[in-house]
């Protein structure tokens, strides 16, 4: 089986300027605290997403997304196993999406304060 693509927040910014959509697969208790402030965004918790992944387009570069990237990687593997071919999985989610300063909506202290990543370390992109 294929590896699925990893790629950090500065990567997903790139792809998101050159129109890719991100598939954020949180429970939509998740999404109302805090979320991604980017275009071509949907929320298909993961849950869902065996019903729902035909509301994905084949067409497009697609980026998923979670908390941490945990459950996002499971998805990536799901829709490459149905035919997806341009899917990446963000390493490291929503958390280290905040730490990056990028565009957010919603309760981003609440966000860290669950979170027990510390991505001011060197190791993040």
């Amino acid at each position: 089986m294929k590896l699925a693509n990893q790629i950090c927040p500065s990567t997903t910014m790139g792809k998101i300027k050159n129109g890719a959509l991100i598939v954020d697969v949180r429970k939509t208790e998740e999404v109302a605290s805090v979320t991604f402030d980017v275009p071509n965004y949907i929320n298909i918790p993961i849950d869902e997403l065996e019903e729902r992944f035909n509301e994905i387009p084949k067409d497009k570069e697609i980026v998923m997304v979670c908390l941490s990237g945990e459950r996002s990687l499971k998805t990536t593997y799901f829709l490459m196993n149905n035919g997806f071919e341009n899917v990446f999985n963000m390493d490291g989610g929503i958390i280290k999406w905040v730490s990056k300063n990028f565009p957010t909506k919603g309760d981003v202290a609440s966000l860290l304060a669950m979170s027990s990543c510390d991505c001011s370390q060197s190791n993040c992109c």
